[in-house]
């Protein structure tokens, strides 16, 4: 059971950065004109532009959360760190999520006001889905080891 939560936990390692790149959503001003894909790092561009701080708080959330999250259960899996840390693990996952809370947040929001168009696109689902089967597999991993 250990070795598939390890392989599982670094097939993490390669999701993340699809998910990064991966279209979020699309959005446009108005349909007429077409939509502009959205991605973390697309976003994280723009965001470092025009607002620093919460460009780094976003990249926390969404690029060094999860994976130094996966980098840690990887050593606890193979037992190159110590069970105690999995604490610690739980809290970047948490942090991780916050970011994907944001993004829904985000389109609810811009929907709700009915100003322009977003679609959620496929690599909203790849990045929910790498950050709750990470956080799934720390789970596991507590009951494993």
């Amino acid at each position: 059971m250990l070795t598939c939560l390890r392989y599982a936990n670094l097939s993490l390692l390669i999701a993340y950065p699809l998910a990064w790149f991966a279209p979020l959503m699309r959005a446009g001003l108005l349909p007429i004109f077409g939509l502009s894909e959205i991605s973390v790092i697309t976003g994280l561009q723009s965001l470092w532009r025009s607002d620093v701080v919460l460009a780094l708080i976003v990249t926390i959330f969404a690029i060094f959360a999860p994976y130094l999250k996966c980098i840690g259960l990887a050593l606890v899996q193979f037992n190159l760190r110590d069970r105690r840390a999995l604490p610690v693990l739980d809290i970047l996952g948490k942090l991780a999520m916050a970011d994907v809370f944001l993004i829904a947040l985000y389109v609810t929001l811009t929907k709700g006001i009915g100003l322009g168009t977003i679609e959620v696109a496929w690599g909203l689902y790849l990045f929910t889905a790498c950050i709750l089967v990470s956080l799934l597999l720390s789970l596991l991993t507590k009951k494993a080891t």
